[in-house]
């Protein structure tokens, strides 16, 4: 992999696989990033990096998030401090390296979520490379984890062809124009 000089993008945020699919967690510090992760850690997912994610190409010129040097995969829990992610859940819950595919950023409010049924897909740019993206309002009693995971299983019906909003609209024309 190219990238093993001291250059890099670095993005603030928590770096995921969940189910193949490699998810940048953005958002203001303290509403809930790590926690999200940890929860995804304790559902089988797998925690690349925490905090400063390494943004480094491949020779093809896919983005990769890259584990820290010092203090790789640890996270930083409020109430708890630091927690060492290796050593309390084991190898299988990490990873050195991940392909980026989606970014995922946690707002406070969802006054700025202008499309409610997922018409319109979104790019957030990284290092000038767009990703699919997508705004997910915090309130308490949100499973963000469950919701971070379905947005990556989402990810991967629309790399198959699979549009469910599409699909809907689809379906809602046709009962509207008597078809269906």
């Amino acid at each position: 992999m190219a990238g093993s000089d001291t250059s890099f993008t670095g993005v603030h945020g928590v770096f995921v696989d969940v189910l193949g699919v490699g998810v940048v967690i953005l958002g203001p510090s303290g509403i809930g990033k790590s926690e999200c992760a940890l929860e995804l850690i304790m559902r089988g997912h797998r925690l690349v990096v925490d905090d400063l994610i390494r943004v480094v190409p491949d020779d093809q010129g896919d983005l990769f998030g890259v584990a820290a040097e010092i203090g790789g995969y640890s996270m930083e829990i409020k109430g708890l401090g630091i927690i060492s992610i290796e050593k309390l859940f084991g190898v299988a819950a990490i990873r050195d390296r991940k392909r980026i595919e989606l970014v995922v950023e946690f707002v406070d409010t969802d006054e700025a979520i202008s499309d409610h049924v997922g018409m319109s897909e979104k790019t957030y740019s990284i290092a000038g490379a767009p990703f699919p993206y997508k705004k997910i309002p915090v309130r308490p009693g949100r499973n963000l984890a469950v919701i971070v995971e379905v947005a990556a299983r989402d990810h991967l019906l629309k790399k198959r062809g699979y549009y469910a909003a599409k699909a809907f609209e689809g379906d809602l024309l046709k009962k509207l124009n008597g078809e269906g």
